[in-house]
């Protein structure tokens, strides 16, 4: 007897366009987001359940368009998929979970973030929708907001760092260093609103502590010469 199955007749990631040719308004919208993944490329290294999307079509419907977030968090999903990776996130391809997050970055041009989109995300199911003007601010709006769904509806999360539990992170805005910039960037933090530190920042502590340790190695032989002691015969 032959077994029907509904999803065997929808199209794959590879038939579908995985971009939808609108170009980026400027570099930051490639970024900030950048700079999360490579974060959380650090934090979860060891974890295989995420995938973060940046510019990424997200597909939710066989016969409607994809909608591309700047930059997207799904939980609960391979982490790669392929030997190429994904083209698209296509709801059917994963187990019809949608990201809990989606990101968008606020260009010059202003493309409907705090309106259509925010309609767009809420029937797509994103949990937090998170806005970020990095060059400008409109009218009566934040800097950064971020919104939770609930009933339906996104609410405005009160506070500069925005814990979200069912992620197990919080996000928020502060100056660091990412690519040598030295600016205000978007950044993951812990339950108790400290910083991930991007990847320079790191190398950069890292390298900080490996000069110390031999400045220390340094003055330890200096003391055991002058005691007249051989390091070699320790």
């Amino acid at each position: 007897m032959f077994n029907y199955n509904p999803l065997d007749c929808l199209p794959s990631s590879a038939e579908l366009p995985d971009s939808d040719d609108t170009p980026v308004d400027n570099e930051l919208q490639i970024l900030i987001p950048n700079l999360l993944l490579a974060i959380l490329a650090s934090i979860w290294q060891n974890r295989e359940d995420w995938f973060f999307g940046i510019n990424m079509g997200i597909y939710y419907a066989p016969s409607k368009p994809a909608i591309v977030p700047d930059g997207f968090l799904s939980l609960g999903v391979e982490r790669f998929v392929g030997e190429n990776g994904r083209s698209s996130y296509v709801l059917w391809e994963e187990e019809g979970i949608p990201p809990i997050l989606a990101l968008e970055v606020v260009s010059p041009t202003y493309n409907g973030e705090y309106e259509q989109k925010k309609v767009d995300y809420a029937q797509l199911g994103i949990l937090y929708y998170v806005i970020y003007a990095p060059t400008r601010l409109r009218r009566k709006r934040q800097r950064l907001e971020v919104y939770r769904l609930v009933e339906g509806k996104y609410v405005l999360q009160p506070g500069d760092k925005i814990w979200m539990p069912e992620i197990g992170l919080g996000i928020g805005r502060e100056q660091g260093t990412y690519q040598r910039r030295i600016r205000e960037w978007l950044f993951w933090y812990d339950e108790n609103s400290n910083r991930y530190q991007t990847p320079e920042e790191v190398n950069a502590q890292q390298q900080q502590q490996l000069e110390q340790t031999q400045q220390q190695l340094q003055e330890l032989l200096a003391r055991l010469q002058q005691q007249g002691i051989d390091p070699n015969t320790l």
